[in-house]
């Protein structure tokens, strides 16, 4: 059912209709998973219908490639498409070097896989997203059901010698039962508070045996589109360090993605 943009809506909106200003004709392009990247897609569909535009595009979820083929974009592997153009998605946080938290939904390794295998990484957000120091927001890890606890206890020993201010874990449930990637794994939320050194520890923990990856995307992400409610939208470089701050009109204030999750 439909019901009125909260603010925080509107500017994740508001970010995505940016964005897709990115994409041109004959892109292959890669898309996020999350309601942030729901705006995303939405607005690149209305692009194919109304303008004409072609592109081919990788999903990063199950629920992304089913979103793409409603809105009328055509679907390929990354495997087909072998080198992508851009991507775009969303992030849970990001700081002042465009380091990222990412995995709120679970997708963050096939997240990881599509935007290091792209030109360009755009990361559209609104300005809540945006921290001092990244950590706040539980970092999630994929790991292989098999020895799960142990694996548990290794990150946790792990998180001993870098400069964060918790060690809590806990395995992401979905109701009784723990969640499931697409991949068929688990995922594991360190509650750590702040992370001192994003670098190193995406780094070690990627050592872990059971550890697939990690939601700490850094040195990745190579522009920032932040919403605001108002229209106001911020366009961030980190190659040129630029910004460029333009505003739009408001739009449509249905929020149809209300039950889609970052």
């Amino acid at each position: 059912m439909s019901e009125n943009l909260s603010p925080i809506d509107q500017a994740k909106a508001n970010a995505a209709r940016k964005a897709v200003d990115f994409v041109e004709s004959g892109m292959k392009v890669g898309l996020g998973t999350g309601s942030t990247a729901a705006w995303m897609v939405k607005r690149l569909g209305e692009r194919v219908r109304d303008e004409g535009l072609r592109i081919v595009a990788v999903p990063t979820s199950s629920r992304t490639a089913a979103l793409a083929r409603e809105v009328g974009i055509t679907v390929i592997t990354l495997d087909e498409a072998k080198w992508l153009d851009i991507t775009i998605d969303g992030a849970d946080e990001f700081d002042a070097e465009m380091n990222l938290i990412k995995g709120g939904g679970g997708a963050l390794l096939q997240e990881k896989i599509v935007a290091t295998a792209s030109d360009r990484m755009v990361v559209i957000a609104d300005s809540a997203k945006e921290v001092a120091h990244l950590g706040a927001f539980p970092l999630p890890i994929e790991v292989i059901p098999f020895g799960v606890n142990v694996t548990r206890g290794l990150v946790e020993e792990l998180l001993g010698a870098f400069d964060v201010m918790g060690r809590r874990t806990t395995i992401r449930m979905n109701g009784s039962d723990p969640f499931r990637t697409d991949e068929g794994n688990f995922i594991l939320d360190l509650h750590l508070g702040r992370i001192g050194d994003p670098r190193q520890l995406a780094l070690m923990l990627n050592q872990v045996p059971g550890v697939v990856e990690n939601g700490l995307f850094v040195d990745i992400c190579d522009r920032v589109v932040i919403g605001h409610a108002d229209g106001r939208v911020e366009v961030r470089d980190i190659h040129d360090c630029s910004i460029d701050v333009t505003e739009l009109p408001v739009g449509d204030t249905t929020n149809i993605f209300a039950n889609i999750e970052e």
